[in-house]
């Protein structure tokens, strides 16, 4: 593979056979073959074999962006308005004040009660199903640990497509195969669910607002039409993204539940600041259990002060979800609606992104960054979909929307097309 003699794709001769050929115990091939698996070098697909990953393990999407000139509006890295997320100074004052008096030391407990009260009613408001709490660096360390808790290396996981180009690493990078599900509006599409887990796939990733970066949200009809996929395949690993919460005043449609394994991650990045680095993880009793049990031999626990913070801002209500959910969507739909007087397919149901469909993902980039506008690649969040570029409105007046489609309806051309998975 080194060499270049096997190519990325290329299938391996099984494993009996090598043994045969090199004269060696088939022990000992079987032996390197999970070396292999195991390093992300080979994926192993059931009775197909194994063959060569047709990428690294790790694959580096968050290198593929613009580099944004002076001068350039950058509309492509994803944060939230810093003028909608609330002061952190007052609550972490108060946070560290508590931990003087008494302070955590080894052996206390990992998680603050009181953010523990506050997450539990919140999602039992929501329907989130009862389970134990656990605390996270942020929702991808909590999807990182849910996969690592239940799957072997060489397992596939079911992931939107367009999706997060940060799980779209994540799951090469622990060993694991990604297979793409469609998305839509309304979330990933029952038929390819229902597909890709009857063809093997042990776990389903599902965003269920404010989808990054198409802004899917899962409606009451498609969490009804998904629920009844999975309760065909009960022993499904279902772990579901609500980064949405408290930026998106759409209902959440959980999916908890449906099976024996399953976890949701609620991060408090998208409304209070994506340096806060917490999550609330809840999930299956087993789930749970072996995620605290493996976080309890690395980092130990999420700081308690940074908990009690969040908490505080819970409890204060810093964030009120109507209004943030309003000034996204102002932004969202002025920009959809310039696009559509255009021509221009776009899409934006939820959240902070809007995703638009170009015949020509690279030269649409390379235009609109020759105009003044820096979107982000679609390259970032696709497996097998057609090509598209995301805008994040967070920072668009709505005097921008505009421009800024002018800009894209030159850069791209009207007619553009949907996502294949679109309606």
């Amino acid at each position: 593979m080194a060499s270049g003699e096997l190519e990325p794709g290329q299938p391996l001769p099984p494993m009996r056979e090598l043994a045969e050929r090199l004269g060696v115990n088939p022990n000992t091939v079987a032996a390197a073959y999970r070396t292999l698996r195991e390093r992300g070098v080979i994926e192993t697909a059931g009775r197909r074999g194994s063959r060569v990953r047709s990428k690294p393990a790790t694959t580096g999407r968050e290198f593929i962006r613009v580099e944004v000139p002076e001068g350039v509006r950058d509309v492509s890295d994803g944060n939230p308005d810093p003028a909608l997320l609330p002061a952190l100074g007052p609550v972490f004052a108060a946070a560290a004040e508590e931990g003087d008096r008494e302070p955590v030391l080894y052996g206390h407990a990992p998680v603050e009660p009181e953010l523990v009260r506050l997450a539990r009613a919140g999602l039992d408001a929501d329907g989130v199903p009862d389970g134990p709490v656990a605390v996270t660096s942020g929702s991808l360390d909590a999807m990182e640990r849910v996969l690592a808790a239940h799957l072997r290396p060489g397992d596939a996981v079911a992931v939107e497509d367009p999706g997060w180009g940060s799980l779209l690493d994540l799951v090469p990078a622990l060993g694991l195969r990604t297979v793409a599900v469609g998305v839509d509006d309304e979330g990933p599409l029952p038929d390819d669910v229902r597909r890709v887990l009857a063809a093997g796939a042990r776990a389903l990733v599902v965003t269920d607002r404010a989808q990054n970066p198409t802004g899917a949200a899962v409606s009451a009809t498609r969490a009804r039409a998904l629920r009844s996929v999975l309760r065909e395949h009960p022993r499904t690993l279902l772990v579901e993204d609500d980064h949405g919460h408290r930026i998106v005043d759409l209902p959440l449609h959980p999916l908890a539940g449906t099976t024996h394994s399953w976890a949701f991650v609620r991060s408090a990045a998208k409304a209070y600041g994506p340096d806060l680095r917490l999550a609330v993880l809840t999930g299956d009793a087993v789930t749970l259990d072996r995620v605290r049990g493996r976080q309890r031999l690395g980092p130990g626990w999420v700081s308690r002060i940074t908990q009690r913070a969040v908490a505080r801002l819970w409890a204060d209500g810093s964030v009120d979800a109507h209004a943030v959910a309003s000034a996204y969507g102002r932004r969202r739909d002025a920009l959809l609606g310039a696009l559509a007087e255009r021509g221009i397919a776009a899409y934006g149901r939820s959240g902070m992104n809007v995703w638009i469909p170009v015949p020509d993902e690279t030269g649409a980039v390379a235009r609109l960054l020759h105009a003044g506008w820096a979107v982000a690649p679609g390259a970032r969040f696709r497996l097998s979909a057609p090509p598209g570029i995301r805008v994040t409105v967070s920072t668009l007046t709505e005097r921008d929307a505009g421009p800024l489609a002018d800009a894209v309806a030159a850069a791209v051309g009207p007619g553009a097309g949907p996502l294949r998975s679109y309606v």
